[in-house]
């Protein structure tokens, strides 16, 4: 089955949970105005992404039940997952509806950003809690009879924590309106990234695959997380690197991390390596809404070679992984290929 095709099917689960969702609200009795704002938020704010991480948990739960296309999984087995990996979309949605209103972003994903789509506003913060409310009633509903339900809503719970821990920790950092590279650091940067991406976007889709596959001791769930978590720093990594490095017409968009402030590793290493000369540039022209101020930043990046350094980082990080993955244990049904999937996406990546 082709990737589009893979996605199509994934897509063609979400009218049901709709339908499942605004039933729920009808069962409370809300009004029929209410129930159309609510389907409006699901699908405005849902399905729109590249949905990887949602198709990550059907991809990945094949691998470790060795079945060969999804052809060979029941009905009833993708219909579950897929329930699975919609939630993940919901987090994501939560997380970026919430996110959008913080970082007073304009568009998302090539449309208004939901808060600022006529006469929704600061309701926007409600249709947030109630995404994030749509994961549970979709589990409650679907998984409350399985052995591992309990460790499903644990799993939600800890990992949408984890990723506000990594949010509250970049929002203090690099807050767009106030700049202060004195609160920048790689390890203050590495615990942000780990929280704020690697925990919802990486492991988190291996580990809801892992439980409905019946491969729940915590051996395995450390062993995935010992490469995932690593993993999707390298990810964010990666994103930071190609912001400031990339083409816009290879990348789809144009790097706007150096005047927006962001934390990114780009930054990070070269404070760590700059002489006081450059310093002081970066001092006055980091986070400046102006071309100019961006090309001086740019002009240090070069001078300090960070393009380099980051092709010998990520040559050093996927040769630790590929150790790390060659040495998994697969005694207890644990199987390095989802490892190896993961990485095999993420290397070299242009875009």
């Amino acid at each position: 089955m082709s990737a589009e095709d893979k996605r199509n099917k994934f897509l063609g689960v979400f009218p049901a949970l709709v339908d499942e969702l605004k039933s729920i609200l009808s069962g409370y009795g809300m009004t029929e105005d209410a129930l159309k704002w609510y389907e409006d938020s699901l699908n405005y704010n849902t399905p729109g992404g590249k949905l990887n991480r949602g198709l990550s948990v059907v991809d990945t739960y094949a691998i470790l039940k060795g079945k060969k296309s999804y052809a060979d999984l029941s009905d009833e087995e993708y219909f579950k997952l897929a329930i699975l990996g919609w939630c993940i979309e919901l987090l994501q949605a939560y997380f970026l509806v919430a996110d959008d209103m913080m970082d007073k972003s304009i568009t998302r994903r090539g449309q208004p950003c939901w808060y600022r789509v006529p006469e929704v506003g600061e309701i926007a913060i409600n249709d947030a809690f109630m995404l994030e409310g749509a994961i549970y009633c979709l589990l409650k509903k679907h998984f409350r009879s399985e052995s591992y339900y309990v460790d499903l809503l644990e799993l939600f719970h800890d990992v949408t924590f984890q990723t506000e821990l990594g949010q509250l920790l970049d929002l203090i950092t690099a807050p767009e309106d106030r700049v202060d590279l004195d609160k920048f650091s790689l390890e203050r940067h590495s615990f942000i990234v780990r929280f704020k991406t690697a925990y919802y976007s990486f492991y988190l889709p291996v580990a809801l695959a892992m439980y409905a596959a019946g491969i729940n001791s915590e051996h395995d769930l450390q062993q995935a997380q010992a490469v995932l978590i690593p993993l999707g720093e390298y990810f964010q990594i990666q994103d930071d690197f190609l912001d400031c490095f990339g083409k816009p017409e290879d990348i789809g968009k144009i790097g706007t991390d150096i005047q927006d402030n962001k934390c990114s590793w780009v930054i990070n290493t070269a404070l760590k390596l700059c002489s006081a000369d450059q310093r002081k540039v970066l001092d006055e022209n980091y986070g400046r809404k102006d071309a100019e101020s961006e090309a001086r930043c740019k002009h240090v990046f070069h001078d300090l070679k960070i393009d380099s350094l980051y092709l010998e980082y990520e040559e050093k990080t996927a040769h630790d992984l590929r150790n790390l993955i060659q040495n998994t244990d697969e005694s207890r049904g644990f199987k390095a290929q989802v490892l190896t999937a993961f990485l095999e996406k993420v290397y070299k990546r242009k875009k």
